[in-house]
C-alpha cells in the first residue's frame, strides 16, 4: 500500500522528487543549465509522504498537538530556526510529527549534528524520522556523509521504498554507482521511482549508454522518466540521441500526455547550443489548437512552457523578430513570456518597443522592472532609468546594483554615491557587485577616502573575490596608494588573474615605478601568466617613464614574436613616446607612418610632446597640424606650437598661429585644480 500511494502522490526520481517542469520563469534556466536531479528537501517532502496513517485514536491524540506543531513547522520555513528551538524546548509533550519537524528545520540548513543530536534523543522513531536523517546526510557532498547515511540506513528496523532510493541517489551524486546498482539489485521491490534512480546516476556520472539501457528496461514508465533521461542527455552533450528517443516515444504514442514535456526540454536544449533551425523544427510538430475555449481531446499539444523556450531560442540568437511573431501569436502569456520579449528588446538596445511592451504587460514584476532601467542605463538614459527605479512598487537588491552600475558607467559618480548612501539609508545590504561599482567609482572620482570606507565595508560584508581584490587594486594604484594597492596583491595569492597582474603592473608604471613595474612583469612570465595585450601597455609606460628605450623596443617586439599579440594603437603610441622622449625624432615619425592604421590623437600628441621637449619645431607643426585635424576644437595643439615658436623666437610663425586660433574661433581653457573638500 506504500508503494502506491508513493507512486500517485509523488512519481519521480530517486528520492520521491517530482520530475515536473519548473514553473515558465525558470523553465530554460533549470532545464539547460541543471539536470532535473534529486535535491534534498524533495527527500524530506516524501519521507512525510512514506509515513503510514495513525489510527483513529492517534488522530485524536495528535490533535492536541497540532497548533504547535503548525508554529514549529511556521518558524522553520521562514528561517527563524532559533525560535523554533525555542518553541520546541518550551514543550512538556512532544509527539513525532514535533520531533519530525525540528529535524528537518536542521536538515534544510545542513546543521546535521543538531539534527543527529535530536534524532539520537527521540524517544520513538517512525520511518519518515529514519529517511529525513538519511536524505541530510546524503546532500551533504562527501564519502564521510554517505557513510553515516549507510550506517543509519542498515540500523533501520523497517525501510520503505523512499529509503532504498535515496541511499541510490546518495551513492550516484558521489560516483559511487557499483555501490548504487548492488543496493538496486537487493531491494526486495522496485517502484519506477527506483528506475528513474538509475537512470539519473548513471546521466549525473556520464555513463549514457547504461542510462539509456535501464531507462529501455523500465516496465513501466511514468512522466518523469522520459523527460529525466532527456534532460540528462543533454547535459551530456547527447541532443541528438535525446531526439531519437523523444521520436521513437512519440511514435509508440507512450505517455502522451507527459511527452510535451521532453519536447519542451529538447527545444530549450538545442537553443542553448544555438540550433535554432532544429528547436523550431520540434516545435511545429507539437499540434496547436488555434481557436481559444475550442476543447481538444488530444493530449498532446503545445502548452504555455513550449512557446516560451522557443521565444528564448530566438531571443538567445538575437532573431527578434521572430520571437515578436511567436509572441503575437500567443493566445495565452505569462510573466516569463513578457518579460523573454522586454529582454530581449533591451539586449537589442530598442528601448522604444520594451517601453512600449512593458506598458502593455498586465502586472510587471521586479524583473520586469529591473530589465527596464538596465536597458535605459545601459544607453546612458539615466534620467528615464531613474524614473522607472523611483517608480517601482518594491525595489530589489538588483535594481540597486543596476542604477548604480548605470551611473557609474556613465561617470555620474557623484548619483552613484547618493545611491548607495541611500540603498544603506533604507537598509538594503551591498553585495558583491554593488561593492565592486562603488569601488570604480571611488577610482573615477580618484577618492581615497571613500575608497577606503568601501574597502572596511568588504572586509566586514563578504569574502572578496578575484573582481573585489582587483577592483582594491585599481582603486589604490589610481589614489597614489600603491603600497596598500602591492598590500591587497599580495594578499590574493593563488586568486590572482591575469587582470590583478595587469592591474598592478599598470599601478606602478602610472607612478612612475619602472624597475618594480618590470620586475613583476618578469615574474608574472616566470609563473607561466600569460601576458594581455593590456599588460604590455602597461609595460611600455613603465619604459616610457624610466626613459628605457632598447627595452621599450625589445617588449614591443617580443610582444608579437613571442606571445603573438598584434600590437594596437596603444602600443604604438607608447612607442613613440619612448623614442621620442629619448631623441630620436625622425624614427617616431617613421614609425608613425609605418602604422597599419591611421594614427589618433594619442600618438600624434606623444610626437608633439617630444618635439617639445627637444625644441623640434617641424616636426611639432607637422604633428600639431595632425592633432587639429582630429580634435578641431582643442586649444591645446595650438598652444604648444605657439609657445615653441615663441621659445625659439618665430614671432611672425607665433602669430600667426594665435590669428589661426581666432579664425577658428578656438578658445583656451583656464587650468584649473581639483582639491577634495572632504580631506580638508
Amino acid at each position: 500500500m506504500t508503494n502506491v500511494v508513493i507512486r500517485r502522490l509523488i512519481p519521480g526520481n530517486a528520492n520521491g522528487l517530482v520530475y515536473r517542469l519548473m514553473p515558465q520563469a525558470r523553465l530554460f534556466l533549470r532545464l539547460i543549465t541543471v539536470p532535473i536531479y534529486p535535491n534534498h528537501a524533495s527527500l524530506q517532502s516524501s519521507c512525510f509522504a512514506s509515513a503510514s496513517k495513525p489510527t483513529s485514536s492517534a488522530d485524536v491524540k495528535d490533535a492536541d498537538f497540532f497548533p504547535l506543531n503548525k508554529r514549529i513547522s511556521h518558524l522553520i520555513r521562514t528561517g527563524r530556526i532559533e525560535q523554533a528551538r525555542e518553541a520546541f524546548d518550551k514543550m512538556k509533550q512532544r509527539n513525532i510529527v514535533t520531533w519530525n519537524s525540528m529535524i528537518n528545520g536542521y536538515v534544510k540548513r545542513r546543521e546535521m549534528a543538531k539534527a543527529r543530536k535530536l534524532f539520537d534523543e527521540m524517544p520513538e522513531r517512525d520511518v519518515v524520522s529514519w529517511n529525513l536523517m538519511i536524505s541530510g546526510y546524503i546532500s551533504c557532498r562527501g564519502s564521510r556523509y554517505v557513510e553515516e547515511g549507510r550506517m543509519l540506513f542498515d540500523r533501520m528496523p523497517v525501510r520503505d521504498c523512499v529509503s532504498w532510493n535515496t541511499m541510490i541517489s546518495g551513492y550516484a551524486k558521489n560516483g559511487r554507482m557499483v555501490e548504487a546498482l548492488k543496493l538496486f539489485d537487493s531491494m526486495p521491490e522496485r517502484s519506477v521511482v527506483s528506475w528513474n534512480a538509475m537512470v539519473t546516476g548513471f546521466l549525473q556520472n556520464g555513463d549514457v549508454v547504461r542510462a539509456i539501457e535501464f531507462f529501455e528496461r523500465i516496465p513501466q514508465r511514468d512522466g518523469a522518466s522520459l523527460s529525466a533521461l532527456v534532460s540528462g542527455l543533454i547535459q551530456n552533450g547527447e541532443l541528438d540521441e535525446a531526439a531519437r528517443i523523444v521520436h521513437e516515444c512519440g511514435k509508440r504514442d507512450e505517455g502522451m500526455e507527459d511527452l510535451v514535456h521532453a519536447y519542451n526540454t529538447l527545444i530549450a536544449g538545442y537553443g542553448q547550443r544555438g540550433r535554432v533551425g532544429e528547436a523550431r523544427r520540434l516545435f511545429d510538430q507539437i499540434p496547436y489548437c488555434h481557436e481559444m475555449g475550442k476543447e481538444d481531446s488530444r493530449r498532446f499539444e503545445r502548452n504555455i512552457v513550449s512557446w516560451n523556450s522557443m521565444i528564448m531560442c530566438y531571443v538567445k540568437t538575437g532573431n527578434i523578430v521572430c520571437a515578436r511573431e511567436l509572441f503575437d501569436q500567443m493566445i495565452e502569456r505569462d510573466t516569463f513570456s513578457w518579460n523573454t520579449m522586454i529582454s530581449g528588446y533591451v539586449h537589442m538596445s530598442d528601448m522604444e518597443e520594451a517601453a512600449n511592451l512593458f506598458c502593455r504587460m498586465p502586472n510587471p514584476d521586479t524583473l520586469s522592472w529591473n530589465s527596464m532601467i538596465l536597458g535605459y542605463a545601459q544607453l546612458g538614459r539615466l534620467k528615464l532609468a531613474h524614473d522607472f527605479f523611483e517608480r517601482m512598487p518594491q525595489k530589489s537588491l538588483v535594481s540597486w546594483n543596476s542604477m548604480i552600475a548605470g551611473c557609474e558607467k556613465n561617470e555620474d559618480f557623484i548619483g552613484a554615491v547618493k545611491l548607495f548612501s541611500q540603498m544603506q539609508l533604507e537598509g538594503e545590504k551591498p553585495d558583491r557587485h554593488t561593492l565592486s561599482s562603488v569601488l570604480s567609482v571611488s577610482t573615477g572620482l580618484v577618492d581615497l577616502h571613500l575608497g577606503m570606507q568601501i574597502h572596511q565595508l568588504v572586509t566586514k560584508t563578504v569574502v572578496a573575490d578575484s573582481p573585489i581584490n582587483n577592483s582594491l587594486i585599481t582603486m589604490y594604484s589610481r589614489c597614489g596608494a600603491i603600497k596598500e594597492a602591492q598590500t591587497v596583491f599580495d594578499e590574493m595569492k593563488l586568486q590572482k588573474d591575469v587582470i590583478s597582474w595587469n592591474a598592478m603592473i599598470g599601478g606602478y608604471a602610472s607612478h612612475g615605478f619602472a624597475a618594480e613595474a618590470l620586475e613583476l612583469f618578469n615574474l608574472m612570465k616566470t609563473l607561466k601568466v600569460r601576458p594581455t595585450y593590456i599588460t604590455f601597455i602597461a609595460v611600455l609606460n613603465a619604459c616610457a617613464h624610466a626613459g628605457l628605450v632598447e627595452e621599450g623596443r625589445s617588449q614591443f617586439k617580443s610582444m608579437i614574436s613571442e606571445f603573438g599579440i598584434e600590437p594596437r594603437i596603444e602600443h604604438y603610441a607608447s612607442l613613440v613616446d619612448i623614442i621620442g622622449r629619448h631623441g630620436h625624432l625622425e624614427e617616431a615619425k617613421d614609425l608613425i607612418i609605418s602604422m597599419p592604421f591611421k594614427p589618433d590623437k594619442a600618438v600624434w600628441g606623444a610626437l608633439l610632446g617630444a618635439c617639445r621637449v627637444h625644441n623640434n619645431v617641424k616636426l611639432a607643426k607637422v604633428a600639431a597640424e595632425a592633432l587639429t585635424s582630429l580634435e578641431p576644437e582643442s586649444s591645446a595643439p595650438y598652444v604648444l606650437l605657439y609657445n615653441m615658436y615663441a621659445d625659439a623666437g618665430l614671432w611672425d610663425e607665433a602669430a600667426a598661429v594665435r590669428s589661426l586660433m581666432d579664425e577658428n574661433k578656438i578658445t583656451k581653457h583656464s587650468a584649473y585644480s581639483r582639491v577634495n573638500s572632504s580631506h580638508c
